[in-house]
């Protein structure tokens, strides 16, 4: 494997990097400051990096070398002046921090979607998840989940407890986790998800109207086809556990509009929660083609646009839309599509590229752990 090369790096003072980023950014603390704790290359308290072109050249210099490995290369200068002053493609996050980063081992990856298969409702499932979870996002990978898979409150457990307090106990649980892991001075980040044919659905709703209660994750309700006719049609709905099952041991019949309405209500006064339409989302999935292949996608990231299966994860990278626009604000603007499709491909080959990074990210990982 092409090995990166060993560097001497100078260290530079707070005050230093705030005059400089500050400057970077035309006068903008507030931005320079985020940069400054979160993306520049650091080992602790020492920071290696006085603004973020200085950044953008460590990036473009790694990229660089993994494109050495395929024919037809980006050159480095090239890949360079597609991030300078973040006009064209940025890395998000993970990779934009992780990137050529030697001092820390973090996962390039942004975010993870973690989840048992089969009959994973035990305590030792949901603490797997627990501390699946916990060292995602010590390693600065958001996580999202399902919840679908836990009996619902009122069930028969065999326990001493006799019966399951259902859903949000464990909302609380993985919330509180979150919470307690620092990524720098930052929160991890955390998506639940509930399928709405769970009989706890109403309370996964509900669960964050306490003020307080619940704020280390961001939740969402997987909303069918069926459900939605029956919230137009005005009839009721059957909810059930486990929720694909041809024998359930809870069934139940709810008054679908009401619950649409509720969801209406809750989002309108707290934003959430999210509505994932779920059949839409599974039919317009590739890999759901691949499901009883292990590939069934089961939550999304934590901000909710990629749906994911257990175990998969994401790297993103965004396009600045903004630059291709010729002559902004005037009568004669115009986008240029020419441009963009040069660059879109240029940025999908630097996704590939990204992937061959995390390869190395994740040997460290395991090295470090074995």
């Amino acid at each position: 494997m092409n090995k990166p090369e060993k560097r001497e790096y100078q260290q530079y003072t707070t005050d230093e990097i705030m005059k400089s980023s500050v400057e970077y950014f035309h006068g903008d603390e507030l931005a320079a400051n985020v940069w400054m704790n979160k993306y520049a290359l650091r080992d602790g308290d020492n920071i290696y990096e006085l603004n973020p072109d200085m950044m953008h050249h460590r990036i473009a210099s790694e990229f660089a070398r993994i494109e050495r490995k395929y024919p037809n290369p980006m050159s480095e200068e090239e890949i360079y002046q597609l991030l300078k002053d973040f006009r064209y493609i940025s890395p998000q996050g993970s990779p934009m921090s992780g990137i050529g980063n030697n001092f820390q081992i973090v996962s390039l990856s942004n975010c993870f979607v973690i989840g048992n298969s089969g009959n994973s409702d035990s305590y030792g499932g949901i603490m797997k998840i627990d501390q699946e979870q916990v060292q995602l996002m010590k390693r600065r990978g958001g996580v999202g989940h399902d919840l679908s898979h836990i009996r619902p409150g009122g069930s028969p457990v065999k326990n001493c407890a006799l019966s399951s307090t259902g859903i949000v106990p464990f909302m609380e649980r993985y919330s509180n986790t979150t919470r307690e892991v620092a990524q720098g001075g930052r929160r991890g980040a955390l998506m639940l998800s509930i399928s709405i044919k769970h009989p706890d659905a109403e309370n996964f709703i509900d669960a964050k109207l306490e003020q307080g209660k619940i704020t280390g994750a961001n939740v969402s309700v997987k909303v069918t086809d069926e459900f939605m006719q029956c919230v137009m049609d005005g009839k009721p709905f059957v909810q059930q556990y486990p929720i694909d099952s041809k024998e359930p041991i809870v069934r139940k019949e709810i008054d679908a509009r009401a619950l649409w309405n509720k969801i209406i209500a809750n989002a309108w006064s707290s934003a959430e929660p999210g509505v994932l339409f779920w059949d839409t989302i599974i039919r317009e999935s590739v890999p759901d083609c691949y499901a009883d292949c292990g590939y069934r996608t089961v939550s999304t990231n934590p901000c909710g646009e990629i749906p994911l299966c257990p175990y998969d994860s994401c790297r993103l990278l965004a396009i600045n839309l903004y630059s291709y626009v010729k002559n902004p604000f005037t009568p004669q603007a115009a986008f240029d599509f020419d441009l963009f499709k040069k660059h879109v491909t240029m940025g999908q080959r630097l996704m590939d590229d990204l992937i061959d990074l995390e390869l190395e990210k994740v040997e460290k990982i395991i090295s470090k752990i074995e």
